[in-house]
């Protein structure tokens, strides 16, 4: 369980995040809606470790991570697989060498064993015999499936995406969405997802969360953040089926 309170962020004068309290369950998939440029990713980011956060706790399965030795906080950080916006893959390595970054980084395990593994978790996510190839012969679909094998190489419990629908056409989110649920029920891992996209969060989620102005305005099931009378919510949506990310990013 992911326990987070009165979380804060500020770059410089700018105040991103302003005392968020949050739990997230075991094995649910739970999604954090918000605008562009909202601080969904700088959430993230803490939450993973990768940002220091300026006040507040976070609690991963009872461990408490701010104020961690760089040391503890890389075994904290076993746990988590991460795809990154826009996949984040390294052009220069082959998908096969993309895919088994964290398996050679974090385990022992032989060449032989890597390689059997890769070539598994490529099969997870429908991508067969691509190993040898480099990423940029693979439309942006395969890219963000690799960037998913990647992340579920190491066997995490918990797996966080970060705009993992970003520059997807309609029919590819829709498939990288069944592929999301797919991998939930194989794997059983607790999915945490900061997206501005209805469609996906809609299909995926267990729970939804909105995030704004820095601080959360709604915790909801899915079909109650539908129904929602929450403004903020309402805004949102409404907002968002014209092509608007919120009131306050509009451009």
């Amino acid at each position: 369980m992911i326990e987070i309170r009165g979380l804060y962020k500020n770059f410089g004068s700018q105040q991103v995040l302003k005392g968020i309290n949050l739990d997230i369950n075991d094995g649910e998939i739970f999604t954090l809606l918000g605008g562009s440029g909202g601080g969904k990713s700088v959430f993230l980011k803490n939450v993973i470790g990768l940002l220091t956060p300026d006040g507040g706790s976070i609690k991963i399965d009872g461990e408490e991570i701010v104020g961690l030795k760089q040391k503890n906080l890389t075994k904290i950080q076993t746990k988590f697989g991460m795809l990154f916006q826009g996949g984040a893959l390294f052009d220069s390595l082959t998908v096969g060498e993309n895919v088994a970054f964290g398996l050679r980084r974090l385990t022992d395990f032989s060449d032989n064993k890597i390689r059997g593994l890769v070539i598994d978790y490529l099969e997870m996510v429908n991508l067969k015999g691509v190993e040898d190839k480099l990423p940029e012969s693979l439309s942006i679909g395969m890219k963000r499936r690799v960037a998913l094998a990647r992340a579920i190489a190491t066997s995490p419990k918990y797996i966080f995406y970060d705009e993992p629908t970003t520059g997807l056409d309609p029919i590819t989110t829709d498939v990288i969405s069944d592929l999301f649920l797919e991998l939930q029920q194989k794997l059983k891992p607790t999915s945490v997802m900061v997206t501005h996209d209805l469609q996906t969060a809609y299909k995926v989620s267990d729970r939804i969360a909105l995030l704004y102005d820095g601080v959360i305005v709604e915790v909801s099931t899915t079909e109650a953040f539908k129904k929602s009378t929450n403004p903020h919510v309402v805004k949102f949506i409404e907002g968002s089926s014209k092509g608007l990310l919120s009131e306050k990013n509009k451009d």
